[in-house]
């Protein structure tokens, strides 16, 4: 359910570009479920390659969502909530800005791109990754209230 959540709220979103809310959901799982926020997310990958295709452009996805989650787990668990206000919405702002250039290794291995090419394709993506941080800045603001709803209904 919480996997097929985040495909749904990306497709709705899709009208934006790089403005989605799987960076937000894949930090509130993270924080709530730990370990186990594996789950959703592969289910939102797997779902993903099902509804577009898996092509060369779902082969990042494998690990860009992980790379999110991974960074979340190394936060503290007992995070100050002022701290958790600004740490949590920068962390998933770096992870949009930095999309492309997570996401340029496999296209340079898939399209045999050099070193140099690999940057001219992270260059002309840039724009973009400027977007994706900036919406998953303004979604980073729903992370620790959504996450602390999710940690109490888990308890009932």
């Amino acid at each position: 359910m919480l996997g097929t959540l985040m495909f749904c709220s990306k497709i709705i979103m899709e009208v934006l570009p790089n403005i989605h809310l799987v960076g937000m959901f894949t930090m509130v799982y993270t924080l709530a479920f730990r370990k186990k926020a594996l789950l959703p997310i592969y289910i939102f990958v797997l779902l993903n390659g099902l509804y577009a295709g898996f092509s060369v452009w779902w082969i990042p996805y494998l690990y860009i969502w992980t790379v999110l989650w991974g960074l979340t787990m190394l936060l503290p668990k007992n995070m100050p909530p002022m701290a958790s206000c600004v740490v949590y919405p920068i962390l998933c702002a770096l992870h949009g800005l930095l999309f492309g250039i997570l996401y340029a290794p496999t296209q340079a291995l898939v399209y045999g791109l050099s070193f140099p090419e690999m940057l001219g394709w992270i260059a002309a993506g840039f724009p973009f990754d400027v977007l994706h941080g900036i919406g998953n800045f303004i979604a980073g603001f729903l992370i620790l209230p959504l996450s602390n709803i999710l940690k109490k209904l888990m308890k009932q």
